[in-house]
């Protein structure tokens, strides 16, 4: 049996929702069809993609490396029958783009070897940088468009920008934590464990800004910049922490597995989009990429 574009579609949402029902109201079809086309799916790939546990489902190791591919075959599609009729030869040019340390290691890179090859005329010249230097350079001119953490946006008035991703944020335990036999999780627990705080891209910020709405604090025992040390240290016991999806692996280096669960207390996205000077008109170059991205990527919550 040949996979179709319908199954991709309804695993993509699930693995996006969490749950079956979540995406089945998204979708506005039954969440029987979702089970039958995931079903069909992994029959095809003779693989399980999820796991079935009590608060909905979560991606397998098998699932994690089809969802890219999953993604990348929905998006081409989109692009087919979306971008803009000009030949893609007729636009060239050089776009200097910056982007944050996030963004450049856990979202763009597939992004820009398809935008290479569907321009081949127009040369990307990537700058990572932190957020304060990539509003200055947006600002100066010494930067076209920015692919960024759009929620840690500060300057707003200067700076246009567009929310293409929004990335749920979830807790990380390791495989024997004794939360995932809770049926609930709040940051009130999370406050009596070990924490690891993520410091890279102002991260450790964005959670106290949360946390401060509660009258709760992490105990917090490690800081990183390296989400990979995280990863590890949860992975090993040391301690919990809360992440996006975006960079959630559920691997550490040496082999060990991470769990995630949803937390009851309301904790933001961590958006990724693209932002330009308000007041400066793109080149034909730069709006190409703009367009391509908003196109490829669209509004998605993962």
């Amino acid at each position: 049996m040949e996979l179709t574009l319908r199954q991709v579609r309804y695993f993509l949402a699930a693995a996006e929702a969490g749950q079956i029902s979540l995406a089945a109201n998204e979708l506005h079809v039954s969440q029987s069809a979702i089970t039958t086309a995931i079903k069909g799916l992994e029959e095809t790939l003779e693989t399980a993609l999820f796991e079935r546990h009590a608060q909905g489902v979560s991606l397998t190791v098998e699932g994690h490396h089809f969802l890219q591919h999953a993604r990348n075959v929905v998006a081409a599609v989109e692009e087919a029958t979306r971008i803009p009729s000009r030949a893609h030869n007729e636009v060239e040019g050089i776009v200097r783009v910056a982007l944050s340390y996030t963004v450049a290691g856990y979202f763009l890179p597939p992004y820009v070897a398809r935008f290479s090859r569907s321009f081949a005329n127009v040369e990307l010249q990537l700058i990572e940088a932190d957020r304060a230097e990539i509003e200055e350079g947006l600002i100066s001119d010494r930067y076209d468009v920015a692919v960024m953490l759009t929620s840690n946006l500060l300057n707003q008035e200067d700076i246009a920008y567009e929310t293409l991703f929004r990335s749920r944020r979830r807790l990380w335990l390791a495989s024997d934590h004794p939360f995932l036999k809770q049926s609930s999780v709040s940051l009130q627990n999370v406050a009596e464990e070990p924490y690891i705080m993520l410091t890279v891209d102002e991260a450790s910020n964005t959670a106290q800004r949360y946390w401060n709405r509660t009258p709760y604090r992490p105990n917090v025992t490690f800081r990183t910049s390296s989400v990979e040390a995280v990863r590890s240290m949860v992975a090993n016991g040391l301690g919990i922490s809360v992440l996006s999806d975006m960079v959630y692996r559920p691997w550490s280096l040496e082999g060990k597995r991470v769990e995630v669960v949803p937390l009851t207390d309301p904790v933001p996205t961590m958006d990724v989009g693209l932002a330009w000077h308000r007041d400066t008109e793109a080149s034909q170059a730069a709006q190409a990429f703009i367009e391509f991205m908003h196109l490829s990527v669209g509004s998605r919550i993962d």
